[in-house]
């Protein structure tokens, strides 16, 4: 009933809305005879203490790094008008996403490594756990509306600008959002409808579903069946997509006659298919995998939470010729014309 609730509600129906109710579950739960957990404990990356404070440092460059090079990213596009089309438009969207999936887990991580505080309240966990997958969903979206506009500027060139309109684009950006939302909110609810009674130590470093399911006090095969189902079937689909649309991509490339032709349109694709390759490979591992418990779980967690944000905006402008002459324009440097 209460899962049901939640999914006819909509993308309204939002994290702070499941964090209430599920403080109102774990408050129902209390009165019973049982104790039920009201916070849990991070237990996070397995370090030696001594490795706390340059483990510290190493993730805080890494945050800041990917902080500012996404925010350079997103100031280069909004101020320069050679880049407003809608290829840089949906990249400034993929720069925000990374931003925020960064700020979602790695200051947590970071109080952990320096402080030593690994305790998150049950509505913080299920906050983070809810902006987590709405930010990557929404992002796992966004990749497959990228490939769908490459396909349509290299193979239909000529109807490219009527096609991708202003309004168009602004209507699919938005549906990438809607359907993170809905996603988020399905997943959250089915998740923290499962009682916690204890342990409340999540043998990882955020609040995220195969960890969460292994401190369930229910049966949760059902769990990790729709888990498997729900987002094996999106990454799939979305996956299929991608390659399909690169499939028509690459043989329209082969066709052009002039080798920077081919050699500008190869580069500005293998960038984008480049950041979707390192997005999905450590995804399929954790989520397809939802009862495992190696410890290359954590290792490869770090890659696509931490990692990868950073990647995506070294990977767009060393690949992109555009992307560099617009930084370039952007420190007051006179762009070099070539003779």
């Amino acid at each position: 009933m209460y899962k049901a609730q939640c999914h006819r509600r909509g993308p309204e129906f939002s994290f702070l809305t499941v964090s209430l109710a599920a403080g109102a579950n774990v408050k129902a739960m209390q009165s019973g005879n049982q104790t039920f957990v009201t916070h849990f404990i991070l237990v996070g990356l397995h370090h030696h203490p001594k490795l706390g404070v340059p483990l510290f440092l190493v993730f805080l460059a890494i945050y800041l790094l990917t902080i500012s090079g996404n925010g350079l990213i997103i100031l280069t596009i909004l101020v320069d008008a050679r880049l407003h089309r809608p290829m840089y438009w949906f990249l400034c969207h993929l720069s925000f996403l990374d931003m925020t999936i960064s700020c979602a887990i790695v200051p947590k991580m970071l109080t952990g490594f320096l402080l030593n505080s690994k305790v998150i309240s049950f509505g913080g966990c299920v906050i983070q756990l809810f902006s987590f997958h709405f930010l990557g969903c929404t992002e796992c979206f966004l990749y497959t509306l990228m490939a769908y506009d490459r396909f349509l500027a290299i193979c239909k060139p000529l109807h490219y600008a009527t096609i991708m309109t202003r309004s168009v684009c602004n209507c699919l950006a938005l549906g990438t959002w809607l359907g993170g939302s809905l996603h988020s909110i399905f997943q959250t609810c089915f998740m923290f409808h499962l009682s916690f009674c204890g342990p409340n130590e999540v043998d990882y470093f955020f609040c995220d579903i195969p960890a969460m399911l292994r401190l369930a006090c229910a049966d949760t095969v059902i769990n990790e069946l729709v888990t498997f189902v729900d987002i094996g079937f999106l990454a799939l689909t979305c996956f299929v997509l991608i390659l399909t649309s690169y499939g028509y991509i690459v043989a329209a490339i082969l066709r052009i006659r002039s080798a920077d032709g081919r050699r500008n349109a190869f580069s500005t694709c293998a960038a984008h298919l480049t950041v979707v390759i390192v997005y999905y490979v450590p995804c399929t591992f954790i989520y397809l995998r939802p009862g495992s418990q190696e410890p290359l779980d954590g290792v490869v967690a770090v890659f696509y939470t931490v990692i990868t944000p950073l990647l995506n905006p070294i990977i767009y402008t060393l690949r992109n010729k555009e992307m560099k002459s617009a930084l370039w324009r952007l420190g007051g440097h006179r762009e070099v014309q070539p003779h």
